[in-house]
């Protein structure tokens, strides 16, 4: 979870602190639901997602730029229908084509159709959002103090976490987002309890929302001796092995990172590790487990860096440099954009043609509560900071938003809706990609693998 850049060793939390807030926890977790915790998930393969087939008339669709003299004029657009089977965009047609016989045909209303929203970043355990507002309280001690107040929380936090984390779901499928890479806890107070009670949830979601899981040791797998359960964490249906600061909090980078990486290897998991630290110890666990890529071609394109904040450490031409290895390594970086009052340098990254997603990271929690599980509002945000004011510049912050689609690319070439690609969509009162963004249009209508899961819209069965 994100924190301040404080450095981590220092003394945990005093006890009168947390014996508050885990007051405060036990009502929570005794006032927003009174029924026992699901049962947890069976070991195996996730279900098959179940896609609707529908026509859908009358959408707006980006088809190129508009330009003069002076460069990008406007976002040109055309009137279409796009024919859905079994969940994928099975054709893309006319505006006035009749559908098929029998094929259910929805009415779009002429809004703007775009890629639906990916949360790559967000925590849905750690949360008290779907239960009573609880007073944040003043930090102390950085991350160990709050990994100190955990270990009282999370055990408490454990009967209500299916209804909590299924209300977050249902917020980001209200604000457009139909995916999510999703963080869940393992450590000795919980074990792996909440990756299966995770597992199951989204497994039950899977028709209306995609997910990846991470097994995620905040408190850290070497120094918390935790290699064993995360491994069983794995096997219980997390899809990525998680880290944190190898440095600053597991006891030592080379070990840490070595354990991290052979233990995807051995499971045949993604990567992705939680780099708080800043400066040099943060940008030497970087080029480690740049080497692992290097060295073992099976985690090209598996391994992400969250966060990643030593980053801003960089002048321009070290920046430059290690983007460069990063991008020919594939591997991604996720951030969560400004922190206090440094910035990323999320263009450096584009540039360089590195992978670079955003997320929520925590909604409402006792590692923040500013969290509003709204995406596009990233892609403004990214606007505002880096300076992409221009119609281009606003169209394609949206790739942070959808985990790299937009309309069109960079040159005004349409590369979306393809026949092919999966109907995780969204219907937008707006123009154009600019506009969405800059204006935060409403999410009228979003569809996941075709499904209709949050908004409206007319459907008639065509003769």
């Amino acid at each position: 979870m994100i924190d301040s850049n404080s450095p981590a060793g220092r003394k945990p939390m005093d006890g009168p602190a947390l014996s508050r807030r885990g007051v405060l926890a036990a009502a929570l977790a005794a006032g927003a639901a009174s029924a026992a915790a699901p049962a947890f998930a069976a070991k195996g393969k996730a279900p098959a997602v179940k896609g609707d087939s529908f026509l859908l008339r009358n959408v707006l669709l980006e088809s190129g730029y508009a330009r003069d003299a002076e460069g990008i004029s406007a976002t040109l657009t055309t009137k279409a229908s796009i024919l859905i089977r079994d969940g994928k965009v099975a054709a893309v047609l006319p505006a006035n084509a009749p559908a098929p016989a029998g094929v259910v045909a929805r009415d779009g209303d002429g809004m703007l159709l775009l890629p639906s929203f990916r949360d790559m970043h967000i925590h849905l355990d750690k949360n008290y959002y779907g239960g009573p507002w609880v007073a944040p309280r003043k930090r102390k001690n950085g991350i160990r103090g709050l990994i100190e107040q955990e270990k009282i929380l999370n055990p408490q936090l454990l009967p209500t976490l299916d209804d909590r984390a299924g209300k977050i779901i249902d917020l980001m499928q209200r604000n457009g987002t139909t995916f999510a890479r999703v963080q869940c806890n393992v450590d000795p107070s919980i074990g792996t309890h909440y990756v299966e009670i995770m597992r199951a949830l989204l497994d039950r979601r899977a028709d209306g929302f995609g997910s990846e899981l991470v097994a995620f040791p905040q408190q850290g797998f070497i120094s918390a001796d935790l290699i064993p359960t995360m491994r069983a964490a794995l096997a219980a249906g997390a899809t990525h092995v998680g880290g944190i600061d190898p440095t600053a909090i597991d006891g030592g980078m080379e070990r840490s990172v070595d354990a991290l990486m052979q233990i995807a290897l051995d499971m045949n998991k993604g990567v992705d590790i939680h780099l708080h630290e800043p400066g040099e110890t943060g940008i030497a666990a970087i080029h480690r487990i740049a080497d692992q890529v290097e060295q073992t071609p099976a985690l090209k394109g598996r391994v992400t860096i969250s966060h990643a904040f030593s980053l801003m450490s960089l002048n321009e031409k070290d920046m430059a440099a290690l983007a460069t290895r990063l991008a020919s390594l594939d591997m991604a970086v996720i951030s969560t954009l400004p922190f206090g009052g440094r910035i990323m340098p999320v263009p450096a990254l584009l540039d360089h043609g590195v992978r670079v997603y955003t997320g929520t990271d925590t909604v409402q929690g006792f590692w923040g509560v500013f969290g509003s599980c709204d995406i596009l509002e990233k892609a403004k945000l990214a606007c505002q900071l880096y300076g992409w004011s221009d119609e281009q510049g606003i169209a394609q912050s949206l790739r942070i938003a959808t985990g790299g689609v937009t309309p069109l690319n960079a040159a005004g070439d349409q590369i979306w809706p393809k026949v092919g690609d999966a109907a995780d969509m969204v219907l937008v009162p707006a123009s154009c990609s600019a506009e969405a963004v800059a204006r935060q249009s409403p999410r009228k209508a979003v569809f996941h693998a075709g499904n209709l899961v949050a908004g409206a819209l007319d459907g008639v069965t065509a003769a």
